[in-house]
C-alpha cells in the first residue's frame, strides 16, 4: 500500500528541512526522506556553519543579508521548543584579505555598499590591533608544502582587509538542522529516516512520487531534490540531467581542528579569517580552538568523488591547511595526530547553486549548495516554496524567472540566477567563497 503527500523532499539537512517547513506553512503535506538516522546527519554536521554577508555577487549577498536576522532570531522564527536545545547564533565578526584573485574586494564593497551594510577597510596594522596574533606579511600566491618557496614571505605585507562586523556562527548545525525539523513537525511534516531512494516514479510527462529500496511507494505530485552530495545520482534517476546547462558533483573536503596558540584565547578574542591570501578560511571553535577550511586556491586539486565510495582518511591536504594557517597566526603549533573532519561538498561547475525546476514536470532541485548556503537556509526555504506553488500554478519560470521578494531587507531575488539553464557566473569566486 502506498503513501500519499502533497510534497517529497528527498534530503533532510539544513536546506531540506527548511523547504519542509516553508512548505508545510503553506498548508502542504509533506514527507522528508533521507538515508541518514536523523536530521542533519550528513554534510550539513559539519558545516563550519559560519554566518557572513560577503559574496561575490549581488545575488548571494541578497540572500545572506535576508537570512542575516533569521538566525538572529531563530527561535522566534521557529517559534518552537526543541527538547534537544536551541542552536545559538554568535557575532564575532569577519575580516576578508584583499588580494589579487578576489580584485582586492572592490566588488565585494561594492555589493555591500548597495545593500548599505557596514563594514570597515583595514590596514596591516588596523588587522595586528584587532587580531594581536596576526603575521601580516604577504605569502600569495598559496602554495602546497611541497613548493620550495613555501612558508616564505613574498612581500612585507598584505594589500589589507575588509572587516564587516555582521558575521558569526551558529554554535551547532546539526542541532539547528534538528530545531527546523520540530518546527516542520509542528506544522505536520513527516520525516522518515534510514530511507534510500530506488527510484523516482513518473506517468507520461509528470512525477508522481517515488520508490524505496525497501519497496515501500511513496505517491506526491512534486519532488524535490536536496540531496546534497548524491544530488547528481537523484537527477540521473530522474532522467533530468541531460536537460541542465550546470549540473553537479561531489568533492572530499577536509576541516582541520586545532589549538589556539598558547596564552591567546582565541575562542574569546578571534575572529572569522577569510584569507585568500594564504587560501584559508578560519573561525573560532569552543575549547579554544580554530576551525580550518580551504578556499581552493589555484594549487589546491579539488577531489571528485563517489559519495558512495571515497575514504574519509585525513590526507596531506589537511598538514596543508593547518601549515598556511600557521603563517598568518603566530604561535599556531602542528599536532601529531590530525583532528577535525573529512566530508562532501555538493558542488556547481560556478559554486553558485542551482534552485530551480527541471524538465520532468513536478521535479524540483536545491542542489550544489555545499560550503556557502547553509546560511541561506531560512531564505532559500521560503523560495523553493514560492517557486514550487507558483509552478505547479502554471507559471512559466524558464521563460519569466520568478523574482522572489525578500521581505525583511526589503529587497527582491531574481532566482533566474539559479537556474539550471544559466551560463556559468564569471563573476563567481570558482571557491567556497560563493
Amino acid at each position: 500500500m502506498s503513501k500519499k503527500y502533497d510534497a517529497i523532499v528527498i534530503g533532510a539537512g539544513i536546506i531540506g528541512c527548511s523547504i519542509a517547513f516553508e512548505l508545510a506553512k503553506k498548508g502542504l503535506k509533506t514527507l522528508n526522506v533521507d538515508t541518514l538516522p536523523t536530521a542533519g546527519y550528513g554534510s550539513t554536521s559539519n558545516s563550519c556553519a559560519i554566518i557572513r554577508l560577503y559574496y561575490s555577487t549581488p545575488e548571494g549577498v541578497a540572500l545572506a543579508y535576508e537570512g542575516y536576522s533569521y538566525w538572529q532570531e531563530w527561535e522566534d522564527y521557529l517559534k518552537v521548543k526543541d527538547e534537544n536545545g536551541m542552536a545559538r547564533y554568535i557575532e564575532k565578526g569577519s575580516i576578508v584579505f584583499k588580494t589579487p584573485r578576489n580584485k582586492n574586494l572592490s566588488m565585494v564593497m561594492k555589493h555591500l555598499d548597495s545593500f548599505g551594510i557596514g563594514y570597515e577597510e583595514l590596514g596591516p596594522e588596523d588587522i595586528q590591533k584587532r587580531l594581536p596574533v596576526t603575521d601580516t606579511r604577504l605569502y600569495a600566491p598559496p602554495k602546497r608544502l611541497d613548493d620550495p618557496d613555501f612558508g616564505r614571505p613574498t612581500g612585507e605585507a598584505v594589500a589589507g582587509a575588509v572587516l564587516v562586523p555582521q558575521s558569526g556562527y551558529m554554535t551547532d548545525p546539526q542541532l539547528s538542522t534538528h530545531n527546523v525539523q520540530r518546527a516542520a513537525e509542528a506544522r505536520g511534516a513527516e520525516f522518515q529516516f534510514n530511507a534510500e531512494v530506488a527510484q523516482i516514479l513518473k506517468q507520461g510527462n509528470h512525477v508522481t512520487g517515488i520508490t524505496l529500496k525497501d519497496g515501500t511507494r511513496v505517491d506526491a505530485p512534486v519532488v524535490v531534490n536536496v540531496a546534497g552530495p548524491h544530488s547528481y545520482l537523484i537527477n540521473r534517476m530522474a532522467g533530468v540531467e541531460a536537460g541542465m546547462k550546470i549540473k553537479t558533483r561531489a568533492i572530499k573536503v577536509e576541516v582541520c581542528h586545532v589549538p589556539a596558540p598558547e596564552g591567546f584565547d582565541y575562542e574569546r578574542d578571534g575572529i572569522i579569517l577569510s584569507d585568500g591570501d594564504i587560501g584559508n578560511y578560519s573561525r573560532p571553535e569552543v575549547g579554544n580552538h580554530i576551525l580550518i577550511g580551504s578556499e581552493e586556491p589555484d594549487c589546491d586539486e579539488l577531489a571528485y568523488v563517489d559519495p558512495d565510495n571515497y575514504s574519509k582518511n585525513f590526507t596531506d591536504q589537511w598538514t596543508t591547511q593547518v601549515m598556511r594557517q600557521a603563517q598568518r597566526i603566530r604561535g599556531l603549533h602542528v599536532p601529531n595526530q590530525p583532528k577535525g573532519v573529512v566530508d562532501l561538498y555538493d558542488k556547481t561547475e560556478d559554486w553558485i547553486p542551482i534552485y530551480d525546476r527541471s524538465d520532468l514536470p513536478g521535479f524540483y532541485m536545491a542542489i550544489g549548495t555545499s560550503g556557502n548556503q547553509y546560511k541561506n537556509a531560512p531564505v532559500v526555504g521560503g523560495m523553493m516554496a514560492e517557486l514550487i506553488e507558483k509552478c505547479e500554478g502554471g507559471h512559466d519560470h524558464d521563460g519569466d524567472p520568478l523574482q522572489f521578494p525578500l521581505k525583511r531587507t526589503g529587497r527582491v531575488c531574481d532566482m533566474g540566477c539559479y537556474s539550471r539553464l544559466r551560463e556559468i557566473n564569471r563573476d563567481s569566486s570558482f571557491s567556497v567563497i560563493g
